[in-house]
């Protein structure tokens, strides 16, 4: 994951900077930078309000999947501005919640907004997601919401992942892939991400990986999956959120060719969990 290749985060944090009561940063800004989990996916047009709510269930989701329970050491992948730490704190007890990103400007943000419920502790670390600067068997759960298509190797993050679960430890993921039989259409989603790595989203890797290769390697990295489901229509009042938040025609544009990609199906969200084998 590139620190310096991420302009969606660059905005936002020239938005805190420049007009912090914006919408964008009582959106993204506060607490959740990821997609949102609507109970109700015909949703035309979320408010603010929506949006958050939306951002804050696929949270809950996330921790839920994963087993999250009191008395648990938790670890968040990516955790941009500690958003998912400030959720399983005010909802658990006795918990340790570590967040780590190479960014350390997320991390600063995380500090200043995210403080522990009495009774549990949280820690922001900066490092890289594929050499994880933790022991082994230190943690219970480990979370990358939304985050793993950024970091250098998928097979790498889950190496790691599995040294620094306990016995029995679990992972949750969420990430965007795609079935084996819409290959021929996300292959050139990703040479143009290839040859473009600037855009907006950063560096994206690679958004071809499909269900199968996720239990491929979880199978090789000494993981049982527990969890496969398909939550892209849950997902897509997001893009319509996104679109109306938009600057510019060309923005507005290019969200609502990502919401029709999502709604037919070419790249799917999906969430998935994995047990120690």
């Amino acid at each position: 994951m590139d620190s310096v290749n991420l302009p969606y985060f660059d905005r936002i944090l020239s938005a805190v900077q420049e007009a912090p009561d914006s919408e964008a940063v009582q959106v993204f800004g506060t607490r959740h930078v990821h997609w949102g989990y609507f109970s109700s996916p015909d949703l035309a047009d979320p408010s603010t309000p929506e949006m958050i709510a939306a951002a804050e269930a696929m949270s809950q989701r996330m921790s839920a999947i994963a087993g999250v329970a009191d008395g648990q050491r938790v670890l968040d992948v990516g955790c941009g501005f500690g958003g998912t730490i400030a959720s399983i704190s005010e909802r658990f007890n006795n918990v340790e919640l570590v967040g780590l990103n190479i960014d350390g400007r997320q991390l600063a943000r995380a500090r200043e907004l995210v403080r522990p419920r009495p009774g549990n502790k949280i820690e922001f670390v900066e490092g890289d997601a594929c050499r994880l600067p933790f022991p082994d068997a230190s943690f219970d759960v480990v979370l990358a919401v939304e985050c793993i298509f950024h970091f250098s190797s998928r097979r790498k993050f889950f190496q790691e992942v599995r040294r620094v679960l306990k016995p029995g430890g679990k992972l949750a993921v969420s990430d965007f892939v795609s079935l084996t039989r819409m290959l021929p259409f996300t292959i050139p989603l990703h040479l143009a991400n290839l040859v473009n790595k600037k855009h907006f989203y950063g560096a994206l890797n690679p958004l071809m990986f499909t269900p199968w290769a996720y239990r491929l390697l979880a199978q090789r990295s000494g993981f049982h999956q527990l969890l496969d489901e398909d939550v892209t229509q849950n997902t897509v009042p997001t893009y319509r959120f996104m679109a109306r938040m938009a600057d510019n025609e060309m923005g507005k544009s290019m969200t609502r060719v990502q919401e029709a990609i999502a709604k037919w199906g070419i790249i799917r969200y999906r969430l998935m969990s994995f047990v120690t084998a």
